[in-house]
């Protein structure tokens, strides 16, 4: 059996072992695979049974000319790479890997709110460059310290990660309130589900944890943004769309939203003209909250056990058959 991998690089830039995977067949991977190159990515799959794939995407093309296809892995969460319909068509199972980095994610939201909070990594660089040996008083600080105890957070899809990042904001201090579509009971557990506009209205954080969907893409913006407090913060490690990106800097620019932490943006690498590069108070980290190396060693590992499964003749994590 012929395994390929077009993009295995952001996985495992040389910290992990391929050895599971080699285990299972003949395998080759691409550090990466021109995204807009179909003819190249049809090229290396060649006459693989098996792929994987975190970003490089997969069009019927891909599928009618690669013949010997039977099974997709999706190396991340979501799968809109794939051309689902015209893979099912063909019989070809797509997997993907819900799970493995609720932990990391969680932990990254609250990550860019101490940030926001505290400037920690600024005023690193501010004593690393001699202000404190040459400053008058014992202490200084260059932007305004915010404590969180006592505050709300208002956290928009509360599943798994949304979860996550709320027990971690109560052992903080802060109150938590939620906004999901499917309520549950360890959700309750957590925090208090609400209206959108209640936690709009509510919240001193507002923090994104939602997948992509036509219903919630540019869900933050002018409309929105305005029912929020004067001064609310928002963080988004989810999906860079959820956001309208202009809306945000305009509002971070007056002064309605006093800070931003992103980890997405709505283009991947973020492109030279967006808007947020240059607003007041946005911290934008390179979409990095899933990379610990615990989480990509969790993901190699379902991808891997995906696989196992689906040669048994028991696929799961299927998201088409």
């Amino acid at each position: 059996m012929k395994i390929v991998i077009l993009d295995g690089y952001t996985l495992n830039p040389g910290d992990l072992s391929w050895n599971a995977l080699e285990a299972l067949g003949e395998l080759t991977v691409y550090d990466r695979t021109a995204l807009t190159d179909e003819n190249e990515i049809i090229r290396r799959i060649g006459d693989a049974e098996v792929i994987f794939t975190n970003k490089t995407p997969l069009s019927a093309r891909v599928f009618e000319t690669c013949e010997g296809l039977t099974y997709v892995g999706v190396m991340a969460t979501g799968y809109n790479v794939v051309d689902i319909a015209a893979a099912k068509e063909r019989g070809i199972t797509v997997t993907n890997i819900p799970t493995y980095g609720t932990a990391a994610v969680g932990q990254f939201a609250i990550a860019l709110l101490l940030e926001i909070c505290h400037h920690i990594g600024h005023h690193d660089d501010a004593v690393h460059e001699g202000r404190w040996q040459t400053n008058p008083d014992w202490c200084f600080w260059d932007y305004p310290l915010i404590e969180l105890e006592g505050k709300t957070m208002g956290i928009i899809g509360f599943g798994r990660i949304g979860q996550s990042t709320g027990k971690i904001a109560q052992a903080l201090g802060m109150r938590v309130i939620a906004y999901d579509a499917m309520e549950n009971e360890a959700g309750r557990a957590i925090a208090e589900y609400v209206p959108l506009d209640t936690l709009l209205k509510k919240s001193d954080v507002i923090t994104l944890h939602c997948p992509l969907f036509p219903e919630t893409q540019g869900m933050i913006n002018i409309e929105t943004i305005a029912k929020m407090k004067d001064g609310v913060i928002i963080l988004n490690n989810s999906r860079g769309p959820l956001v309208v990106e202009q809306d945000l800097a305009d509002a971070l620019n007056s002064g309605k939203v006093y800070a931003a932490g992103l980890d997405v943006v709505s283009s991947e690498p973020i492109k030279a003209d967006n808007p947020l590069l240059k607003a007041k108070n946005c911290i934008i980290t390179p979409h990095i909250s899933w990379a610990p190396k615990e989480s990509r060693q969790r993901l190699m590992n379902i991808a891997v056990d995906n696989l196992k499964s689906f040669l048994v003749g028991e696929p799961k994590n299927v998201v088409s058959r």
